[in-house]
């Protein structure tokens, strides 16, 4: 049988053909008035998907890049700050945190809930020499996303700036930075923004900038001081040499993002998220996380009672060439997960749930094949 593979993961996405096609435009130098354009319609285009006009600074490196940058520039040795970690990306903060010896208050929840916006203004007002505030926005091991509406409004009223992990969340949920009052925005080319994996791009507030200011740990690739005077020089540039097919990249589909409308894509990526949900439900699959907040870049998936969550996982690859991913850290053989973030549309989820059927029918799981595909044409019918 020919052999064709479907990458249905949160991360990295399918490619649009017409920003594949871009990269493959004859190499330009980054040092010059043609690269200047194209850096610049690129940013100026993020802002208006993140909903900003906050500094924008861009980095060659993936999403984890512009974590790590969020901690070095904005804190010094000991700085008190206070890390919701209910999932694997939210310890990652904690494990920036903690590496670059910042005081860590931890906010342990579990990884089937959200994190509670009252537990965090409590943990405030206890300790007002917090510093800054990480969470995650959409939290891609889990399936959940946070209220970060919320928890920016309650620490927008202290002296602590909110860091957001928003890389599979922005461009497909919604992300009014300013409004919401995200100091710094962490965004990855990998997911909504149907780019490869190599761009990370951080919105930057101007109370994040006192911060920045007042700073003492060690930076210098992931310098935001560094990035911003380039940006705002005459010839807006990086101060090292970018990935310059990824940004011709970024920018392309920065500007589809755009010409579709933001409303429109939020819309999209929920409707795919709600016929994903209908199909595992129709399968009698369980919905992992227990909270009603999941993410509509990702859905997650309970493995069946005595199935490994491991095996459907690499049936689906071997068998269909359906790729989906597995669960993370505790969540190992406990869960699958399918993406539906960036470049997908209604018949990309029918192939997902097609094999899944087969997957679990192959391996002796008792389902009425089709029952998936039918709820989730139904699903997309209501919604259409």
């Amino acid at each position: 049988m020919i052999r064709k593979e479907y990458i249905m993961t949160p991360g990295p996405t399918p490619i649009p053909p017409e920003v594949l096609l871009v990269q493959a435009e004859p190499m330009i130098h980054h040092r010059t008035p043609q690269y200047t354009r194209l850096f610049v319609e690129m940013v100026e285009g993020l802002k208006k998907v993140l909903l900003t006009r906050n500094d924008i600074l861009t980095f060659a490196s993936s999403g984890t890049g512009g974590m790590e940058a969020a901690v070095t520039n904005c804190f010094s040795p000991g700085d008190k700050v206070l890390v919701a970690a209910g999932g694997k990306f939210g310890e990652r903060f904690t494990d920036l945190t903690e590496l670059y010896g910042l005081g860590v208050e931890r906010y342990d929840y579990p990884w089937d809930e959200t994190a509670d916006p009252n537990t965090i203004a409590s943990m405030l007002k206890s300790q007002p020499d917090i510093k800054g505030v990480f969470v995650t926005h959409s939290e891609t091991s889990t399936g959940t996303v946070n209220d970060i509406e919320a928890i920016g409004k309650i620490v927008s009223e202290t002296a602590a700036i909110l860091i957001v992990d928003s890389i599979s969340g922005a461009g497909a949920l919604e992300m009014h930075t300013d409004d919401w009052g995200v100091d710094v925005l962490v965004i990855g080319s990998q997911k909504a923004f149907m780019t490869p994996p190599g761009v990370a791009a951080v919105a930057v507030s101007n109370k994040a900038w006192e911060m920045v200011e007042k700073a003492s740990l060690p930076t210098y690739y992931f310098s935001f001081k560094k990035a911003r005077k380039k940006y705002n020089s005459d010839s807006p540039e990086t101060p090292f040499t970018p990935a310059i097919s990824l940004v011709r990249a970024m920018s392309k589909a920065t500007r589809m993002l755009l010409d579709e409308g933001l409303e429109e894509v939020w819309r999209r990526h929920r409707i795919l998220a709600e016929c994903t949900r209908a199909g595992v439900i129709a399968m009698d699959l369980e919905l992992f996380p227990k909270v009603l907040d999941r993410s509509y870049a990702v859905t997650a998936v309970k493995a069946p009672e005595g199935m490994s969550g491991g095996d459907i996982v690499r049936h689906l690859n071997r068998e269909y060439g359906v790729i989906v991913a597995g669960g993370q850290d505790r969540l190992k053989g406990k869960i699958f997960r399918i993406g539906h973030v960036g470049y997908y549309n209604i018949f990309d989820l029918m192939v997902a749930l097609t094999a899944l059927e087969m997957t679990l029918k192959k391996l002796g799981f008792p389902l009425e094949l089709g029952s998936g595909l039918a709820a989730a044409e139904k699903t997309y019918l209501e919604f259409t």
